[in-house]
């Protein structure tokens, strides 16, 4: 591409201006996403439970789009709703916790590499910059739960810290077994460590299987999502450190909950999955001309996997009911944690042999 003209109209500012361009080109679409994921999952938990889910709000009162506007309306309907700060609360922080919460969903994607070439920031620490960005979410759910000057608010973000904490710390020795087994914090190296001849059986998703299996279900305790949405548990502690919020505070929390959930995903399908490798890129197959478009690489393998990952997200939520608080943090402490310490022994023990293949 060209960006000569371009280069010209902008003079010294274009670098801020290119910058500027291609992180509107990552959130705008990202946005879209986390309003329709909201539609998809309706629609899917209405599947799971024979009925239809939302059918009504299309475009143009064309019926068989399917409730396609109904995430526009849902936008319109927050935006247009009063926000009521409550007057005991510190009306600072309660505004300021929302954008501590979807901040760190949306910086982390600065690093993500969609394609070999298509990365906002190739930065050699991508893995360490998503951990230590990621790990700030929990700071929004704290200062909510405070700055609400609700006792009912205060349990549900001290619950909600408690169990992102926990297992932070079972997702993160989950990452340092692929840390080990890619020899590197780069994401997009990470991804190109998995490139084989044996098409998906080169993926860390083998060796690691069972810390793959630790991060997945460490990533639904992580967005809040069920069956551990114990911080949002409506008969036991009436909706969590969100219950004094409104209008687009409200949404502002909703869409980091789902802008995480996508964010999740898209890191499991890229350090266990491959990233935008294909699936059937084995070395047969590239002798055979009308097959080699099925091995080629590509975003479209990414967005193909997070998608898979993504459902089994809506998939729990329609399947399990919600765990007990202390039944949560023995998972997390008491199994998840040992089961990825000895794993990363096994994992070090196995990668010293020759019996090492990646």
């Amino acid at each position: 591409m060209d960006l000569t003209i371009f280069e010209r109209f902008f003079g010294p500012t274009w670098p801020a201006v290119w910058t500027l361009a291609k992180i509107v080109a990552i959130v705008v679409p990202l946005l879209a996403c986390v309003a329709y994921l909201t539609l998809w999952e309706r629609k899917v938990i209405g599947w799971m439970q024979v009925r239809r889910g939302p059918n009504r709000v299309t475009f143009f009162g064309l019926r068989w789009l399917g409730g396609l506007a109904q995430p526009i309306a849902d936008a319109f309907k927050l935006l247009l709703k009063e926000i009521i700060i409550p007057s005991g609360a510190n009306r600072f922080l309660f505004v300021l916790a929302p954008v501590m919460a979807i901040m760190p969903a949306l910086a982390a994607w600065a690093v993500i590499p969609f394609a070999p070439e298509l990365v906002l920031a190739d930065i050699d620490a991508g893995l360490l910059y998503v951990l230590a960005i990621t790990s700030m979410g929990v700071y929004g759910i704290i200062i909510a739960g405070w700055a609400s000057n609700s006792k009912y608010a205060f349990l549900g973000a001290m619950r909600s810290a408690a169990q992102i904490i926990s297992y932070e710390i079972a997702m993160g020795f989950a990452l340092v077994g692929v840390l080990m087994a890619a020899q590197s914090l780069n994401l997009g190296d990470i991804v190109v460590s998995q490139v084989g001849r044996y098409g998906f059986l080169s993926w860390f998703f083998i060796p690691l299987f069972p810390l793959f299996l630790v991060y997945l279900i460490a990533g639904v305790a992580e967005t809040n999502r069920l069956p551990f949405d114990v911080a949002e548990g409506e008969s036991e502690i009436v909706a969590g450190f969100h219950v004094e919020y409104s209008g687009m505070t409200f949404a502002i929390f909703f869409l980091a909950e789902y802008a995480n959930m996508i964010l999740v995903s898209t890191l499991c399908s890229i350090m266990f999955l491959g990233g935008w490798l294909s699936p059937f890129a084995f070395s047969a197959l590239n002798d055979i001309a009308f097959a080699r478009w099925l091995a080629a690489p590509g975003f479209h393998w990414l967005a193909a996997k997070i998608f898979v990952v993504v459902f089994f997200f809506l998939w729990f939520r329609a399947t399990f009911p919600r765990y007990r608080y202390d039944q949560l943090m023995r998972l997390g402490w008491k199994v998840f944690i040992p089961i990825t310490l000895i794993w990363i022994f096994v994992l070090a023990v196995w990668m010293m042999t020759p019996l090492w293949p990646w």
